[in-house]
């Protein structure tokens, strides 16, 4: 292990970007090293608990309001104005204090900007799908294309020339990172066998003793366990298929349901005997006891469906989630209801279908033990170590 450092993270101040990483953050302080972590006040509470030092940041996006628009330019943009606002703050919290390694969220180019222009080591650490051999061709050339799409480079282009940065190529600084340690199963990756290995290691779901463990277990008598979680850290999920769930799993005989609803549920305390409503947590003790899982299917949900080894019932709820769950569906353990068919008879079928299927069952095994294989959060901290003694030696 090499000699205690100071390893900074750069985040951006959202849960959903925020939860991925922080048993990694975890790992790193419990061997030893310094960490500090720079980001907005309202993920505090996130953070501190993993023992790292909380750099404050006065973020620019809308994350209090939920005010983001639908403009995939516009969304984009609102990443460069934090990018601007936050530099001077890490700079300013940084030059006297630098890191021997930066580590960054993917949203978070402000990280990467300080990182080249201090001569520093840097990791990004991604909770989302990397790119692959050809996707400036496949997927940038079209989003270049949007109306705004050349103003927007042009003007990143721009802050790159005066930020201090090395990377000055936009496409290069955003989509082609140096170093990638993605935290999301390889399996969950398009066109996985282009992506650069050289760059990019999946190390899966970095979940750990830190997750939550609220010391759930399986009630006495239930013979199945279906969760219901439509929620998620930036996501409540649609009322009315918690209440399709209702009527399609009131009256099945040895199951028991648990429906995670979220702080924004109407349903009523009067639920079936055989359901549990609880508030939403992401909890791998329940999960791991779970048979099936209702899910929504973010990136981080079916990474951790993945991780249990659970069969998936998928109500997407945007483009992200219906292109995770069309890959989980050609991996053999989900189906799909698209949120404008969900019924209970939609919903009763699909649940039959997953654990009337063998191959099922054999598919989630066999995830499992490769996403398992992938190391963690455990594999990362050693990865970000080897990067340490790599600077220290270059």
């Amino acid at each position: 292990m090499p000699r205690s450092a100071h390893i900074a993270m750069v985040g951006t101040p959202l849960a959903g970007h925020v939860l991925p990483s922080l048993e990694i953050i975890r790992e790193l302080v419990a061997r030893g090293h310094r960490v500090t972590y720079a980001s907005a006040d309202r993920v505090a509470e996130l953070i501190t608990p993993t023992g790292a030092e909380l750099v404050g940041i006065t973020s620019t996006l809308p994350v209090a309001d939920h005010d983001w628009p639908q403009d995939p330019i516009a969304s984009a943009s609102l990443f460069l104005d934090e990018a601007m606002a936050v530099l001077p703050q890490l700079h300013a919290a940084y030059d006297d204090d630098p890191a021997d390694l930066y580590l960054y969220d993917a949203g978070a180019y402000a990280g990467r900007a300080l990182a080249e222009a201090q001569g520093r080591g840097l990791v990004q650490l991604s909770a989302a799908q990397v790119a692959w051999e050809g996707a400036e061709e496949e997927v940038g050339t079209a989003f270049a294309q949007l109306a705004g799409g050349p103003a927007y480079r042009a003007r990143f282009a721009a802050w790159l020339a005066r930020c201090g940065a090395v990377t000055g190529n936009v496409e290069e600084f955003t989509g082609r990172p140096r170093r990638v340690l993605a935290m999301i199963p390889r399996a969950m990756q398009p066109h996985a066998d282009r992506v650069d290995t050289e760059a990019v290691t999946f190390v899966g779901p970095c979940l750990g003793a830190g997750h939550e463990q609220d010391g759930w277990m399986r009630p006495a008598g239930a013979k199945k366990v279906l969760l219901v979680s439509l929620a998620g850290s930036a996501h409540q999920g649609p009322q009315e298929t918690y209440h399709q769930c209702v009527a399609a799993f009131a009256d099945l005989p040895g199951w028991h349901v648990v429906v995670q609803a979220g702080s924004g549920s109407d349903l009523a305390e009067r639920v079936p005997r055989n359901f549990e409503v609880r508030p939403w947590a992401m909890s791998s003790t329940m999960l791991e006891q779970a048979d099936v899982w209702v899910t929504h299917t973010g990136m981080g949900s079916s990474s951790a469906g993945l991780y249990a080894g659970v069969p998936m019932i998928a109500v997407p709820n945007g483009p992200d989630q219906c292109l995770h769950t069309d890959r989980l569906v050609e991996l053999g353990v989900a189906r799909r209801i698209d949120p404008a068919d969900v019924t209970a008879a939609a919903l009763r079928t699909a649940l039959m279908e997953l654990i009337g299927d063998p191959q099922v069952a054999a598919r989630s095994a066999w995830l499992w033990s490769e996403v398992r294989a992938e190391g963690g959060f455990r594999r990362a901290a050693d990865l970000i170590e080897e990067e340490l003694v790599q600077e220290r030696v270059g």
